[in-house]
């Protein structure tokens, strides 16, 4: 799950997306309209301003405003800064690779075939939408995942429904 910090840090960041080139909004408005505790969205803010999403300007018509478009921020790169690596498990994460402690050999295991799989999709679907396709400027981008493959057993039949098994315990105890 997302932390509090990131959703307020994405909340902040589409509030910056929606101003017209040039304007600036304090963190007090910013927090009021998005309903983000003030002090709680000012840390976020210095974090955000010292990666290089958004420019600060002190003073009396002082304020946030993006650092660079809506278009050229996904929501992939602001989760990455606030949370870290997208991956589940240590052992499929692009950034901080870290074989798991009781892995016997990760080649071939199969938690990370399927969590790799999960982390490429995550990150395909965050790194497509930028603040400005949420803020609906443009249409959101078309993903296209891969399916996994048919699993070698798909031919067996699946297990019957609970309520059919019962049933049938039922009609076998007559």
């Amino acid at each position: 799950m997302l932390s509090q910090k990131t959703r307020y840090a994405l909340k902040a960041l589409l509030e910056l997306a929606a101003l017209p080139a040039g304007a600036t909004l304090s963190s007090a408005e910013i927090a009021g309209r998005r309903k983000i505790p003030v002090k709680f969205l000012e840390a976020i803010l210095v974090e955000l301003k010292r990666d290089g999403l958004v420019r600060g300007q002190r003073g009396r018509n002082g304020g946030y405003q993006l650092a660079r478009s809506g278009e050229d921020i996904s929501f992939g790169s602001v989760v990455r800064l606030t949370e870290g690596p997208l991956a589940l498990l240590p052992c499929v994460s692009e950034t901080q690779y870290r074989r798991c402690a009781d892995c016997a050999d990760d080649r071939r295991c199969e938690l990370r075939k399927v969590f790799r799989a999960v982390r490429d999709s995550t990150a395909t679907i965050l790194d497509e939408w930028s603040l400005g396709d949420a803020r609906g400027r443009s249409s959101p981008p078309q993903v296209r995942l891969r399916t996994p493959a048919k699993p070698k057993n798909a031919h067996r039949r699946a297990p019957a429904p609970k309520s059919a098994r019962r049933k049938s315990a039922a009609g076998r105890g007559r």
